[in-house]
């Protein structure tokens, strides 16, 4: 476990070691503590859509490596503020690589809030998503977690 951790560390620090920031652009990485515990990344299709991608440890028995990737819509000022505070959705798929050969590839959906500050250049977001497996078999669970993420020029 602590190896894989120092590899998604090194990961992430070579991807954001020698970068400018700026919130206008449509790409930006970060992490997620949660199920899964890793990297995150997004990048916007317009002003209300995007893709959502995580990469990262999950802490379900035997598991090892956790892959999603979601497409977002977002409701943006769901509350009355000068900030930018959206409610977002979509539909997503998950693949979590497990110890026991036993992968598991899945459909999920995720609800969460995401606060971009003015003038910042920076997202901080919540989320929580009930997911389906579908292969090797049915099984019902949930992935969630809290993160930020950082724009890149």
């Amino acid at each position: 476990m602590k190896r894989k951790f120092l590899i998604i560390a090194f990961i992430y620090l070579t991807l954001t070691s020698s970068i400018n920031l700026a919130q206008n652009k449509n790409f930006a990485i970060g992490f997620i503590v949660g199920e899964p515990t890793g990297i995150s990344a997004k990048y916007w299709t317009s002003g209300i859509n995007a893709f959502d991608f995580g990469l990262g440890y999950s802490f379900e028995k035997n598991s090892n490596l956790h892959l999603h990737g979601d497409y977002l819509f977002h409701l943006d000022n769901a509350l009355n503020t000068s900030e930018r505070i959206s409610i977002y959705y979509g539909p997503g798929v998950r693949l979590k690589f497990r110890q026991d050969n036993n992968s598991r590839l899945g459909v999920r959906g995720v609800l969460g809030g995401l606060w971009m500050p003015r003038g910042n250049f920076i997202d901080v977001f919540i989320e929580i998503a009930p997911v389906m497996d579908l292969i090797p078999s049915t099984k019902f669970s949930f992935d969630g977690g809290i993160g930020v993420r950082f724009f890149l020029n």
